[in-house]
Formats: structure tokens, sequence, C-alpha cells
């Protein structure tokens, strides 16, 4: 029996200095603040500077995560990486950071879950503290989403900007930490958002703009009913396997995609507005980065309590979803 929860020690993140706003992508596409603010309730995006590698974004966040856990470097036994947009294919963001950070004593890997990556990462980490294989894991959530934007085509280009978000992981006292989870994938309707890599078929090449191969697409209108559907049923069911009234539940915090997605699901549920975590106002789509970077600023705002009730759900390419209900300890 285990005599021991699994929680979060510490957070962090990083958002690049350079702001795009939506007054500045009027000047780039035929868009309007307006129109954006209306579809999406963004407002402007954190970009990373062109010549900067992104990896630099996950060490730092890295760095600030390990620091409020109390822990250093050669504390980390593993490092995660959820990234959809790796410098490199090898090696892996996991060891550039773990490099970057001189966390010499740590394993280190990638996960690409799209924007569920860092809810997948959370629940692979899980497992290796409670079965003592590992102790401390970091789990960095790293996207450089501006380096895959097709900058010409307005339905994609409003919507993403970059930043890491990153947790430690590790043992808690048993009332504290993950309660359940819930993962989910859809590789069926995989092809409604896409990023090609080391091969693109022709049916993707003909989505794009000519030379603008390897940038994400996706159905718009499928992307978001799937998404208001599997953010309502990936909470539901993590709410349920926890024996749990909704009511109990203190704080959401989702992928931040679209408010109308939040706003959506909210409704579903029956759930005040006030009780979600909403930041894409200032961050636009961050992919997995998303949930950490929230995670972190509702830490630091002191909105979260030990013994509070929250849910961490995304959804996103793959199709994936997944959720974690957790019990605030830190």
């Amino acid at each position: 029996m285990v005599e021991f929860g699994v929680g979060i020690l510490g957070t962090g993140k990083y958002l690049p200095e350079r702001i795009l706003t939506n007054e500045d992508l009027e000047k780039m596409v035929d868009t309007s603040d307006d129109w954006i603010v209306r579809r999406t309730g963004m407002k402007r995006r954190h970009l990373l500077d062109d010549n900067t590698p992104s990896y630099v974004m996950g060490a730092e966040a890295a760095k600030l995560a390990i620091e409020d856990a109390g822990l250093t470097p050669s504390d980390i036994d593993l490092i995660i990486v959820s990234t959809e947009t790796p410098d490199y294919l090898s090696p892996s963001m996991a060891c550039l950071i773990q490099k970057a950070i001189n966390a010499e004593n740590a394993a280190a890997f990638d996960v690409n879950a799209a924007c569920t990556g860092f809810v997948y990462s959370l629940i692979i980490a899980q497992q290796f503290i409670q079965t003592g294989y590992y102790k401390n894991v970091l789990i960095v959530a790293n996207e450089g989403l501006s380096r895959v934007v097709d900058w010409q085509n307005r339905n994609t280009c409003v919507l993403f900007g970059d930043a890491a978000g990153a947790v430690v992981l590790g043992r808690v006292d048993k009332k504290y930490g993950i309660q359940e989870s819930y993962l989910a994938s859809f590789g069926s309707l995989g092809h409604n958002l896409t990023i090609p890599c080391c091969y693109i078929s022709e049916e993707d090449r003909q989505k794009r703009n000519e030379g603008k191969e390897r940038v994400v697409w996706q159905d718009g209108s499928e992307v978001f009913t799937f998404a208001v559907r599997s953010m309502t049923d990936s909470i539901m069911k993590v709410v349920e396997k926890a024996n749990k009234p909704m009511e109990d539940v203190d704080l959401i915090v989702p992928h931040q995609a679209n408010l109308r997605i939040i706003n959506g699901a909210a409704k579903r549920l029956d759930v005040d507005e006030s009780k979600i975590s909403v930041i894409l106002h200032e961050t636009g789509n961050i992919s997995s980065a998303s949930v950490p970077v929230a995670l972190d600023m509702e830490s630091k705002r002191g909105r979260l309590n030990n013994g509070d009730t929250v849910v961490l759900v995304a959804f996103g390419g793959g199709l994936t979803c997944g959720s974690v209900l957790l019990t605030w300890g830190k």
C-alpha cells in the first residue's frame, strides 16, 4: 500500500519579452482586434526571438520550478518535456534542457501529445514516483508555435504564441496530490489538426499555401466541436472517478485554446466561470504549456490554497484529451 501521495512541489513559467498584439496583426493580415477578441478572447501573445532556440524557455521555467520546490537540479531524477515544436528531433528537448540546467543525475525524454502533452506527462511521472523508481520528476511543457505558423493565414496566425511552463512532481502527504486522472486519444480524427515534419501527404500539402508545408493547419469547426465535447467529458469523468460532486471543485485550469470553448464547456457543466482559470487574453494558444503556465500564475496570485480541489484539463492534436484531479498541497 502506497503511504504517500504524488503532487506538485514547485511551479515555474517563462514568457518571451516580445509581444504581438491584435493591432500588430491588423497590419499583417486581413483581420481586426474586434474580430479576434470576439472569436477567441485573445488580445496579445508572446513570441520568441527568431535567433533563440526554443529550449531556452523551458530551461528558464525549469530553474524557477526547481527553486520553488526547494530543490537543486542535481535532485531531479527524471526530466519529461512535452512539446510538439522541438528544436531538434535528436537530441530531445529534454536532453537539451538537462544540459542547460546541469541536471546531471536525471534521465530525460520527450512526450508529444500536442496540447494534452502536459497532462499525459503528469500521469507518466506519477507512475514513476508511485512505484518508487524515481523521487523527483521535472515536467516541462515547451512550445514555440510561432515557428510553425503561416503568418499569411489569418485563420491560424492570430491564435498561437510561445511559452514554457514547468512543475516538479514528487512525494507529498497522502491526503494531497493527484487523486484521479483520465486520458483518451482519437486517432481517427487526427487529420483535423496537423503539423507535418519528415513527411507530408498530398492532401495535407494542398491545404496549405505554396511554400508553407511545415506549418500548422486545422479544421476550425471540427476542432472546436471536439474541444468543447472533450473538455466537458474529461472534467466529468475525472470528477466522477474521484467520487466528488462538481460543486467541490475549487478551480479548473484548462488548455487555453479559445475563450468560446472554455465558456461553452462551463455552460455544459453548469460551472461558474469564476472557477475557471483564463489567461489566453495574455498568452494566446501556447499548446501544452498553457496548463502549467496558468497553474503557476494562479499559484503566484495566491488563488490556490492547501486542500483545494483542482482539475487540470486539456485537448488537442492527435486528437487527444485528458484530465487530472488533484488536491492542492504545495
